[in-house]
């Protein structure tokens, strides 16, 4: 049964020889034997290569556009338009993809893994900056063949499979004819020479375990969750590789007394109602030492004093932030006869009817003046 080429490989009439192309190749990656072991799949594959022959050169289009029949060319004998036997040999070439003309040996250096260690820090850290001694394992630079991987005296020697390539050619039939693929070296792992004789130390990887210890500076105005990266102090790489880095994820502890918001510190401090009302100058313990924090008279609840550049200094920046004081007026919950009185006298010195006890309460004078009045 004759089928239409276009619908075979899935274009119209009107497609130009690029999207022949194209469609061929998407054909091509489900069809070919190489990957595709079913036998219809084989044969459909013929049929589509077929197909592409006659599409993809202009002539057998125009002789098939005008019912001419197929193409009498086999595929091999293409050189259809934009068409080149490279195309099916980028798609089959081994799973690395890799054309064996333009790879070379792989190198045995590699590069080392990142470290990444967690600090907790105080306040006082986060507003001056600090150093901190961070401690961990890792991988060293193996000091008994400084990362040659071989023993002393001794070097690799060129792989005798592959000639120092690296890679090997394979030579498979398909319905195309021979494909040649490439693939690593068994022999020498791709890397085109052999260690004949590894580090004792280090089995031939070029590094060994080691403890290590690095002074981590930390600037001021660091947050919570900050990541400081310090390059080339990770792992070492194998094989003399480069190294890794190294990250410090910064953790913030809570302060006592203060909380951060932005480059301000906050606290909330408690006063009398007494020292509120007539004003008075307190201590304030801070980072820099004992402040004095001037409560104006007649201070209301959360009234906010501020102290100028007594915060924390920004990153990359010397402005410090201010501290920011919420004052919190303490009111008694529990009176003496003789406070109760005080008060009471002072709250008819300012007319506030609303403060004054109510009958049958107060002190002993509170109660002679309610016995007088129900008189």
């Amino acid at each position: 049964m004759n089928e239409d080429y276009y619908d075979l490989l899935g274009v119209s009439r009107e497609a130009s020889t690029e999207e022949i192309k194209k469609a061929y190749r998407k054909l091509a990656r489900t069809l070919h034997p190489d990957v595709n072991p079913d036998p219809e799949a084989a044969e459909k594959f013929k049929r589509v290569s077929q197909a592409y022959e006659t599409l993809s050169h202009a002539d057998k289009r125009r002789q098939y556009d005008m019912g001419g029949g197929p193409g009498m060319g086999g595929f091999p004998g293409g050189g259809g338009a934009g068409f080149d036997f490279n195309d099916i040999f980028d798609m089959f070439a081994g799973a690395s993809g890799m054309r064996g003309r333009s790879q070379g040996p792989v190198p045995r250096q590699r590069r080392g893994g990142d470290v990444l260690r967690r600090v907790r820090i105080e306040l006082r850290d986060v507003v001056f900056g600090t150093e901190e001694e961070v401690s961990f394992r890792t991988a060293a630079l193996c000091e008994r063949c400084t990362g040659s991987c071989c023993e002393p005296g001794t070097s690799p020697t060129r792989c005798t499979a592959c000639n120092g390539s690296g890679h090997v050619q394979r030579v498979a039939q398909s319905l195309l004819g021979q494909m040649v693929t490439m693939a690593p070296c068994p022999t020498c792992d791709g890397h085109g020479d052999v260690i004949e004789s590894p580090c004792t130390s280090c089995s031939g990887h070029g590094r060994t375990a080691t403890e290590r210890t690095v002074t981590v500076r930390i600037p001021s105005g660091v947050e919570h969750g900050t990541r400081i990266q310090l390059r080339g102090e990770g792992e070492v790489g194998e094989a003399g590789g480069p190294s890794g880095d190294l990250f410090v994820e910064l953790s913030v502890s809570d302060h006592d007394v203060f909380d951060r918001d932005g480059d301000d510190l906050v606290t909330t401090v408690a006063v009398p109602m007494t020292t509120a009302a007539l004003g008075a100058t307190i201590p304030l313990e801070t980072f820099d030492g004992n402040q004095d924090l001037d409560v104006r008279p007649g201070a209301q609840p959360g009234e906010e004093i501020t102290l100028k550049g007594l915060g924390v200094t920004p990153l990359r920046r010397e402005r410090r932030g201010d501290i920011r004081v919420i004052l919190d007026v303490d009111v008694p919950t529990s009176l003496s006869d003789e406070e109760r009185e005080l008060l009471e006298q002072f709250a008819a010195l300012r007319g506030d009817e609303t403060t004054r006890r109510s009958k049958g309460h107060g002190g002993p004078f509170q109660k002679l003046r309610d016995r007088l009045r129900d008189l």
